[in-house]
């Protein structure tokens, strides 16, 4: 603050007045620079200044505001760097340099080409510059002291777990990895990333793998077990013996280190073992996912057999069980053929006998393979081939029988498409084991009339054993008489057989006269 001091001199007309003296007051919290015009003179402490110019100003700053923001301070160092330095902390970076600025209990970062100034003495001030050619990480000892100052400009903080492994990527080109801990980067003019992997995860997702591979052999040795295939082998991958990772031939992939690699060569080694089907096929879902688009699969049943063809050629056949083939470079089929008993049904025939009549027949067989190989080489359809003769064999034999005959032997068909099936599946390593004619459906008229015929030869056979009945009983009745005629006891006791049959019917018979009169007399019969 300046006062000035006034002379007055007196004139004939006018009264001139002239500034002579100012006087300027620095609180205490304060600092001031005296300028001379706009030259620099010195710096004013707290307290009160008189001088006898008029030229001069002052300009003060507050000292609780650590930073210095002073007008034209390059040109001020050039010119008076001894006398600012006393009062001031310079901080200057060139366009290589950051810097970190403590400023009592706080932290300020300084970018490159950059002058700050900060007052000495009332906040304790402490400077650290930093060459980015030499490092962008901040050194450990300063990592702590910043965590908490999210806001300081061009600084990026990361934290890598105990369980993760970080990559340090520097315009997007890797630079190190960064073990489990908490670093702090530079990021001025630079984009700084950090990649975290989990160490957990035998084979993460490495980004871009191939410069890795190709660019950074250090760090695959170091850290990464590394798979790579010719055009002729696969790999099994396992961790802890549980599959992984399945990779075809001419890949190649990095994992963690400590996972177990199996390689195969598929040139020799075409088919699974019985150990891989085990742990690949039969064994967890997982495993069996990882590389069953890689697989021919195919399991073959007790009682049955399969034939294998590799490129259209066979080459050999399967016993029960599950087996399995490495797809890459060649095409698989596989057949399961059944040994077993099988039937065949040939339902709905519409045939003519030999006297016209219009028939329907079902007709079964049952047949087994004995050759798969013939069979298969043989026969496209083996269902259909016999489907197709046991029709031609059934309208053969029917076609050449009367309805009579078909009713009185339906065995001579039986044996007819037999011998005839036998003769058509011999050569293709087929068994017929039996045939025979299920049901014969006639049209409804010759239902009727042959239910007619039934009928009648029924009620003739009816009235033939009631005549035989008849006779016998007058021959028995015939010989009785015989017999009583020839001897009164008999005919006694056949009197008293009926008075027998007439006293279960009643309760009280009273006779009168003797018994050899019973007969003749009168029987008087009381119910009670």
């Amino acid at each position: 603050m300046g006062l000035n001091l006034v002379r007055w001199f007196r004139s004939p007309k006018l009264y001139i007045k002239i500034s002579m003296w100012k006087t300027f007051y620095i609180q205490p919290n304060q600092i001031g620079i005296l300028y001379h015009r706009s030259d620099f003179k010195k710096f004013l402490l707290p307290g009160t200044y008189t001088y006898f110019r008029s030229d001069l100003n002052l300009k003060s700053y507050d000292l609780n505001q650590p930073e210095a923001k002073i007008d034209n301070l390059e040109l001020l160092l050039r010119n008076h760097g001894t006398e600012l330095q006393e009062h001031l902390s310079i901080v200057r970076t060139a366009f290589n340099q950051t810097a970190l600025v403590r400023l009592g209990q706080t932290w300020i970062s300084v970018l490159p080409n950059q002058l700050r100034a900060f007052w000495r003495g009332f906040i304790e001030v402490e400077s650290h510059v930093f060459n980015l050619d030499e490092s962008l990480e901040l050194p450990g000892e300063f990592v702590q002291k910043v965590r908490s100052l999210t806001f300081l400009q061009g600084l990026k903080n990361f934290q890598v777990s105990e369980y993760e492994l970080g990559l340090l990527y520097v315009q997007n080109n890797f630079v190190r990895p960064l073990e489990s801990g908490e670093y702090t980067f530079w990021s001025v003019d630079r984009n700084v990333a950090v990649k975290t992997l989990e160490r957990n995860i035998p084979n993460p997702e490495f980004p871009q793998a191939n410069v890795l591979i190709e660019k950074h052999p250090d760090f695959v040795a170091a850290y990464c077990e590394l798979v790579q295939l010719l055009g002729h082998q696969i790999a099994i991958v396992r961790d802890r013996g549980k599959v992984i990772a399945f990779l075809p031939p001419t890949s190649r992939q990095l994992f963690w280190q400590g996972v177990e690699v199996e390689i195969i060569d598929i040139n020799t080694d075409v088919n699974l073992d019985l150990r891989l089907i085990a742990e690949l096929v039969a064994g967890s879902p997982e495993a069996l996912s990882t590389c069953a688009k890689y697989l021919h699969l195919c399991e073959v049943p007790a009682q049955h057999v399969g034939l294998l063809y590799i490129n259209q050629e066979f080459q050999s056949q399967l016993p029960p069980g599950i087996h399995a083939w490495w797809k890459f470079g060649r095409s698989f089929q596989t057949e399961v053929i059944d040994l077993r008993l099988q039937n065949i049904e040939v339902s709905g025939q519409d045939i003519l006998s030999k006297d016209k009549v219009p028939l329907r027949l079902n007709l079964t067989a049952g047949y087994r393979i004995r050759d798969p190989l013939m069979a298969k080489n043989g026969l496209s359809d083996i269902t259909g081939f016999l489907y197709k003769e046991l029709q031609f064999a059934l309208r053969g034999a029917v076609g050449e029988q009367t309805l009579d005959g078909l009713l009185d032997s339906k065995g001579a068909i039986d044996r007819s498409i037999s011998e005839y099936i036998r003769a058509k599946t011999t050569d293709y390593g087929i068994e017929v084991d039996s045939v025979g004619v299920k049901d014969i459906i006639l049209p409804g008229e010759i239902k009727a009339i042959l239910s007619k015929v039934v009928e009648a030869e029924k009620l003739a056979q009816a009235n033939g054993v009631r005549r035989r009945e008849e006779t016998a009983a007058t021959r028995s009745m015939l010989n009785t008489a015989k017999v009583m005629e020839d001897n009164p006891v008999a005919l006694r006791l056949k009197e008293l057989e009926v008075l027998e049959r007439i006293a279960e019917k009643i309760d009280r018979i009273q006779v009168n006269g003797s018994l050899d009169n019973i007969l003749t007399d009168l029987i008087r019969m009381n119910r009670e």
